[in-house]
């Protein structure tokens, strides 16, 4: 039966698609129709008849944006009945609606102005109402304002609240016929569930929902800069709004991972640390008799820098000296810094901060599949899923955006199976929730994978033909019983068992991870068993499903792309293969260094040991980051020579010797690429006053000062080289991109477009290493002086060491002050109150918190955030390390609670 519908719109006839609506046949010929409370996927509830039509054999006029089309169906869009129907839709709206366009933040931006405008509505209008009910506003919430009287009651916010993002803060009511909508910006804003996404204001038409940001500008007046979140790698578009070389706000952009979203802190908290007053001007030395640091120029700083590497680099050995990139900077920046470790510093010692969040995940899949990286794009495993496998991942509140998309996707109907030790908010969406006990993946993963087997669930034909290994998992799997598994992760082994059943018999079921497999002792093996799950189910190399980790900060995926590693040259191209090595040394004409580096975090030990002297830090910041602080102190304290570039003082800067001031992701130009392989463009949006100067600069003077001639380079130029190296993106430009395409590596030729979902097919690797992981216990488990085990993580309204958010006044002010979580059993045995201050003491150090008591955690475990510096959780944690990829455990250590004294 044919799907093509024949119509009349406006005495043409026209060929549409069964299903479709009047008004998406009338868009799609060019046909105008006005419309204002339908937004298309969002609310399409037909309220405001606004977007009436005459359609023949009907006696009303009848909402197009709801109305089905039929066969032979005679439509009318404009008569005088449709115009007079739509004039009197918009008296009776402005009959209740305070005019007062010239003072409204949405003016020249509001649908309904323009619309009143269009319509050449009379001055006077016959239904003004006279007393109708005044409604407060609602101003407290420092970031969006709801003006009732304002409102047309569209219920476009409403929708977009319920429905995109699920969250369901916003309600519709009505006092007489007047409806307004209950908006949770007044006093009680902090204790609200609403999470300050601002979407709904992006959604209202009129001026009534608003974001207090839109009172500095008017739209039509601001220069709009598309470009990149600088926050999470989901890899949101938007736009800068600039005026007078000031970032005023941020617009949100259809961008294909983000499809017009943004998250609290892409909205509010991306663009105030840009201007920030106490933003780095000049370059630093230490005046070493003072401990001072003093202003110097840059050949000053730049002279001081090379002669103290060089003389280091002759004295010690090139292998004294070490450099880490930036995971928040352009893939351009990361690779010219890669490149200047080890053309002019002579070293492979490179590393980046997936050291501590992603490396497992690079390790792990490297090594299982043949490429480390996420295999299906975002919207492939959100959109059209039977079943979401999350492990390990909080994305509410790590990726929002990605959060909200899954909220959708099981709005729709897919089923959802949690395995966190934490009730996350998705918890409570999902059909099951298994709570495991931290550090306990592998065997979870093991349990599922012996019931798969052992019920006749395995995809035996994927399994001979696309992997190897198959024998000897079953043989260590076989003692995983559900009774076994569940001892261990303290869940129930019939929830294991249905987890599985439905695992393996859904037809498309994505596995979702993130920090929670991979930030322990046995990250990597967490990883390589998920990886193990998803081929002996087939569910890899084809749409909705496969291995998807959620790659933390914006650009950490990039950083590892442009060998931003210890191991491996651009592209994961390996050191150890000499031909990979004699190509570089070619197109860089230098000799390469043929000794794999040290990992970042075996650097500090290095230090420790006078192996590592000298220390190039762009960017990061890992007093704050890395665990057991005060060893990550010590090692600063042990180098002769600290260098960083840096666009802030931090707590790592205080033991630095030169600071170099470079600049953020909104002065220059480049590309992030995004947690799913997607590279896109990062644009210049302002130049700030004082001396900064953008990264890539600041590397290649260097690396000519000690001696290796690299030519200055654009970043499109930069991107070029990568390209002519790098198979993966050999057909990536900032043409193409700059151009509207959207493009997922590997890309190996310039009319290549892209490779949404790997592993189609066969391997990167041939075939898929079913990997033989064993269960082994995290390396330090409560006993009797330090009984608790603590888990570390990210908040929704922060993101790492606060660089960013915590220049925004209200994020801080929703949420500013370190916090545990602690069970309700155990902080009544304590005698701890909810919000009291608690001392926590681990075998490395001891801070004061403020407890958060809650069955959100067992008893005998707790978890806290890392971001805050009245309470650094990294004083605590502990530094021991996964034996493949260096990661450390910040998911598992031991601790003590203790109840402060007055």
């Amino acid at each position: 039966m044919s799907d093509e519908v024949r119509l009349t719109i406006d005495g043409s006839e026209v060929l549409a698609r069964q299903g479709q609506t009047v008004l998406e046949v009338a868009r799609e010929n060019g046909i105008y129709i006005p419309t204002l409370c339908h937004l298309k996927n969002v609310n399409e509830i037909g309220a405001c008849r606004m977007c009436v039509v005459e359609v023949e054999g009907v006696s009303s006029l009848v909402p197009s944006c709801n109305t089905r089309i039929w066969d032979g169906m005679v439509i009318s869009t404009h008569t005088d009945k449709v115009h007079l129907a739509r004039q009197l839709v918009l008296q009776l709206m402005l009959a209740n609606h305070d005019v007062r366009c010239l003072s409204c933040a949405k003016t020249g931006d509001c649908e309904l102005q323009k619309l009143a405008n269009e319509f050449e509505l009379p001055l006077e209008n016959p239904y003004k109402a006279h007393g109708e009910v005044r409604l407060p506003n609602r101003v407290d919430n420092p970031f969006l304002s709801y003006y009732p009287d304002l409102c047309i009651g569209c219920q476009r916010c409403v929708s977009m609240c319920s429905r995109i993002v699920g969250n369901g803060v916003l309600n519709a009511s009505k006092i007489g016929t007047k409806t307004f909508i209950e908006a949770p910006f007044g006093k009680d804003w902090k204790e609200t569930s609403c999470e300050l996404c601002g979407n709904c204001a992006s959604a209202c038409p009129t001026g009534a929902l608003v974001t207090k940001n839109m009172r500095k500008y008017q739209t039509s007046k601001v220069n709009k800069v598309l470009t990149t979140c600088p926050h999470c790698a989901t890899g949101c578009q938007f736009y800068l709004l600039v005026k007078d070389n000031t970032i005023l706000d941020v617009m949100p952009a259809n961008g294909p991972s983000n499809k017009g979203l943004l998250c609290v802190k892409g909205r509010f908290g991306s663009f105030n640390f840009v201007n920030s007053p106490d933003r780095l001007r000049y370059p630093l030395i230490k005046n070493r008799a003072t401990g001072e640091f003093e202003r110097a120029t840059w050949d000053e700083a730049l002279d001081l820098v090379a002669r103290k590497f060089l003389e280091i680099k002759n004295r010690y050995g090139p292998d004294a000296l070490a450099g880490f990139a930036c995971s928040r900077s352009p893939n351009e920046d990361c690779y010219m810094l890669q490149k200047m470790v080890r053309c002019a510093f002579g070293t492979n010692n490179v590393d980046n901060c997936a050291r501590v969040c992603h490396s497992a995940t690079v390790a792990g899949l490297a090594m299982t599949l043949g490429s480390g990286a996420m295999t299906n794009p975002i919207a492939d495993i959100t959109e059209d899923v039977d079943l979401i496998l999350l492990v390990g991942s909080n994305p509410e509140e790590a990726h929002p955006v990605i959060g909200m998309q899954i909220r959708q996707a099981v709005r729709k109907g897919a089923h959802l199976i949690v395995a966190d030790p934490r009730k996350i908010g998705l918890s409570r969406m999902a059909d099951i929730h298994l709570m495991l006990k931290p550090g306990t993946n592998v065997a979870f993963v093991n349990g599922m994978i012996n019931i798969i087997i052992s019920e006749g669930l395995a995809d035996m034909e994927f399994i001979r033909t696309r992997t190897e290994g198959y024998e000897e998992l079953c043989e260590i799997v076989r003692d995983y019983t559900p009774e076994k598994v569940a001892e261990i992760c303290h869940i129930d082994p019939d929830h294991l068992r249905e987890a599985a059943r439905m695992y393996a018999t859904a037809a498309k079921a994505p596995i979702i991870y993130c920090l929670g497999v991979t930030e322990h002792s046995t990250g990597t093996e967490g990883v390589m068993s998920l990886s193990n799950l998803a081929m002996i189910t087939g569910k890899l190399g084809k749409s909705g499903c496969g291995v998807n980790p959620l790659r933390g900060q914006n650009n950490v995926q990039g950083a590892c792309d442009m060998g931003a590693l210890p191991g491996d040259l651009p592209g994961y191209q390996k050191i150890t293969r000499e031909d990979v090595i004699e190509k570089f040394e070619k197109a860089w004409n230098v000799r390469l260094n043929r000794k794999p580096g040290l990992h970042a975090t075996d650097v500090f030990p290095a230090a420790i040991r006078k192996e590592v002297r000298g220390l190039f830090i762009f960017g990061e910041d890992p007093v704050v980051t890395d665990p057991d602080q005060g060893h990550v102190i010590k090692a600063l304290e042990s180098l002769d020579f600290l260098v960083m570039s840096e666009i802030f003082m931090t707590r790592t800067t205080q033991y630095a010797d030169v600071i170099l001031p470079g600049i953020s992701y909104a002065e220059k130009e480049g590309t992030f690429s995004n947690t799913e392989r997607r590279v896109q463009r990062v644009r210049k949006a302002v130049t700030l006053e004082g001396e900064m100067r953008p990264d890539t600069e600041i590397f290649i003077d260097l690396m000519n000062r000690m001696g290796y001639p690299q030519p200055h380079l654009r970043p499109d130029e930069i991107m070029d080289e990568i390209a002519s190296l790098t198979p993966s993106f050999a057909g990536i430009s900032h043409r193409r991109l700059d151009a509207g395409e959207s493009i997922q590596w590997p890309c190996p030729s310039k009319d290549h477009p892209g490779t949404p979902i790997l592993h189609v097919g066969k391997f990167t690797r041939g075939l898929g290493w079913l990997y033989p992981a064993r269960y082994c216990e995290s390396q330090e488990l409560p006993d009797s002086d330090y009984p608790f085990i603590l888990m570390t993580g990210r908040i929704l309204y922060h993101y790492n060491t606060m660089a960013m958010t915590g220049r925004t006044r209200g994020l801080v002010e929703k949420e500013g002050h370190s916090f545990i979580e602690i069970n309700t059993e155990d902080a009544a045995r304590l005698g701890i109150s909810h919000l009291e201050q608690v001392r926590l003491t681990s075998r490395r150090g001891t801070i004061e918190s403020q407890a958060r008591v809650s069955d959100k955690v067992s008893p005998g475990e707790t978890w806290m955030p890392f971001h805050f510096a009245d309470g650094f959780a990294n004083i605590l944690t502990n530094a021991v390390l996964d034996k493949y990829a260096r990661i450390p455990e910040y998911k598992v250590c031991a601790i003590r609670i203790e109840k402060i004294q007055p």
